[in-house]
């Protein structure tokens, strides 16, 4: 391969840690079985790298159950389950006008099923207020879901100012971290996150294929799918129990196999602190070479305020 300049890491981190790439493999070679299901040497093995996975995860987003840190396809399934899983005709929610299709089009569709939705505006740096957030509220009000940064602005937005409005009124309060998990500190505990749902294959230098959401200890969801989980396999109803309440058949083990290896290979470079700050040096010399040329239009580019080494520009003609 030739050497060229990759700029849509927003969308998957390319290319991924070699790291990653031997877990996936050794994984295969090894353990590629279905965790779970049997009590032999191999399937023990895949189980122990999937709760290894889970404990990685939990502990970098700052849970306290690895239990309640489940499985997905990506961000976007994870964002699909939640949402069809609470929201009733009636209900009300709050999000923003920043959101990612994976979070607009769920809403749109239960919009027009007598969900009554509130979009909060963003100001022009591209931010949300979260006291606008709060105005928007409702006696009805089921639940406030928004991202933590904008994939295609950059701007990161005061979630835990969010969280702290939303625990005290007694609201739900969900974040999609597809642009953050990896490369920003998130603490659920301290943010007052009740489910955060992320993706794999971003900062996470996961493959495609993977993501989830960790689910805090005092929300209730009562999922709107059901399926295999290999445990309890008498009972007609999905298992009370995480993480198999909220996990549907054979999961992509190979795929979190990697997921588990990007965590180690993130901890090799120092952490997300030390990640993004080398990102964002990254993201500040590409704006500054990009403004002094001719034709270029660069948005949201004042990397002083919050923000994530996401640089969105134009080029005339």
């Amino acid at each position: 391969m030739s050497d060229f300049v990759y700029l849509d890491n927003a969308a998957t981190t390319f290319p991924k840690p070699t790291e990653v790439i031997d877990a996936m493999a050794d994984f295969c070679r090894k353990r590629g079985v279905n965790p779970g299901r049997t009590g032999f040497d191999l399937a023990l093995e895949a189980e122990e790298t999937i709760s290894g996975a889970r404990r990685a995860l939990t502990e970098l987003f700052g849970g306290t159950d690895p239990n309640r840190l489940v499985f997905s396809l990506n961000v976007t399934d994870a964002l699909n389950l939640l949402i069809n899983s609470i929201l009733d005709a009636g209900d009300h929610v709050v999000s923003t006008c920043l959101e990612h299709n994976s979070v607009l089009r769920p809403l749109y569709r239960h919009a027009s099923r007598g969900v009554n939705v509130d979009f909060v505006p963003f100001d022009g740096d591209g931010y949300v207020d979260p006291e606008a957030i709060e105005e928007r509220l409702r006696p009805n009000t089921k639940m406030v879901i928004m991202n933590h940064a904008s994939n295609v602005l950059g701007t990161l937005q005061s979630v835990a100012d969010v969280g702290t409005i939303c625990r005290r009124r007694g609201v739900l309060f969900a974040v999609d971290a597809a642009q953050t998990a990896g490369v920003v500190d998130i603490d659920v505990e301290r943010m007052n996150i009740d489910v955060l749902c992320f993706t794999g294959h971003k900062s996470l230098y996961g493959p495609t294929g993977t993501g989830g959401m960790y689910v805090g200890k005092t929300v209730d969801i009562e999922p709107c799918r059901a399926g295999g989980t290999g445990v309890k396999s008498a009972l007609q109803t999905q298992p009370r129990e995480y993480p198999w309440h909220m996990e549907f058949g054979t999961m992509n083990t190979v795929g979190i196999a990697g997921l588990l290896a990007g965590q180690h290979w993130i901890a090799s470079r120092g952490g997300v602190t030390a990640v993004l700050d080398e990102e964002m040096t990254l993201a500040r010399r590409l704006r500054d070479g990009m403004s002094d040329i001719e034709g270029v239009t660069l948005y949201c580019a004042d990397m002083n305020k919050p923000h994530l080494p996401v640089l969105a520009f134009n080029v005339g003609g």
